[in-house]
């Protein structure tokens, strides 16, 4: 086309075509963002309910907890502001001190054996000649679907300071040993409570040590037991090392219900729970000083202090998961 002179029919025929031809993609753009936004918006739909309950039932009590931790308030009174205090009266109190040696000791007691004898159940009830295994693989998980208020009440007629209970008959008939006041002496309050922590949490440690168990390759085991290893053998050098992981996991949350520990003494003990230094533990202290001592404040810098020590286990839980992936890429490689 030359300047000035008039345009070519088959050019203008062309930019008509490319315009027209334009026009639909910029449409069918916006319609594919409209929809977008729609799915997008139909997801946080979806969604919110979880976040809205969250908000009100977790994220609210948690900063307001935080909140009222450098306050001083009786949940009548205003509120005052109190800096460092509260979390002093807690560190300094002999008794906050004792509720975590209790904790620690009863969690150990009641942790540790069940984390042991869940893994060797695990590996029997996945055995090959084992029958009625859906049977057995149900009864142990029971009772961690037993509700805690029943076990508790259960295990506190077991554990009776009578000598014709059930724990002190075992004692002097098969032990020949003299009775125990359970429920009055320290010890015997300490290990009354780890049984019931034991007996309720070694199913759902089995059940998961059970899944794991099913994850290993059975080539392993058949070509150890062509090597001429026993089962024996083949605990303690296939299953043990395989399950790293699933025992990491099951020590960590163990840990984290120790810690958390309130229902198994407080039934046991009834009425004189809160006023037993011996089975005091660090949310029974932190129950005390809220909902006796009506000192929401102090017992709000016990609930931070718990969630600091819960959240070293849980440092410590990850350093350990790290430390034994890099162990086995190192093997690996």
């Amino acid at each position: 086309m030359k300047r000035g002179g008039e345009m070519n029919p088959s050019s203008n025929k062309e930019t008509v075509n490319t315009v027209s031809k334009k026009q639909p993609i910029h449409k069918k753009q916006k319609k594919f963002r409209s929809e977008q936004k729609k799915d997008m918006l139909s997801g946080y739909l979806y969604i919110a309910p979880f976040f809205i309950i969250f908000a009100v039932i977790g994220l609210y009590p948690m900063l307001f907890s935080i909140y009222l931790a450098f306050q001083k308030w009786n949940g009548l009174s205003p509120m005052t502001f109190n800096g460092l205090a509260n979390f002093e009266t807690v560190l300094t109190d002999p008794l906050f001190w004792k509720s975590v040696y209790n904790t620690i000791i009863i969690g150990i007691m009641g942790t540790a054996p069940q984390l042991v004898v869940g893994l060797i159940l695990a590996y029997l009830l996945n055995m090959a000649f084992l029958k009625f295994k859906s049977f057995f693989r149900v009864t142990i998980f029971m009772p961690y679907l037993t509700s805690m208020v029943a076990v508790a009440l259960i295990f506190s007629v077991l554990f009776s300071n009578h000598e014709s209970s059930l724990a002190n008959y075992v004692l002097t008939h098969f032990f020949g040993l003299d009775p125990i006041q359970w429920a009055a002496s320290e010890w015997g309050t300490k290990i009354a409570i780890s049984i019931m922590v034991f007996w309720r949490w070694v199913g759902y440690n089995t059940i998961i040590y059970l899944a794991g168990i099913q994850g290993i390759p059975n080539d392993l085991y058949e070509a150890a037991t062509i090597d001429g290893a026993n089962k024996f053998h083949q605990l303690f050098y296939i299953t043990i090392p395989m399950m790293k992981p699933f025992i990491i996991l099951t020590v960590f949350t163990s840990t984290v219900g120790a810690m958390q520990l309130f229902s198994e003494p407080t039934v046991f003990l009834g009425t004189g729970a809160f006023t037993r230094d011996e089975a005091m533990t660090i949310v029974m202290y932190l129950y005390r000083d809220a909902f006796k001592l009506q000192s929401f404040g102090t017992a709000s810098a016990t609930a931070i202090i718990l969630l600091v020590i819960i959240s070293l286990f849980a440092v410590i839980n990850l350093s350990l998961t790290q430390g034994f992936r890099k162990k086995k890429r190192g093997v690996d490689q």
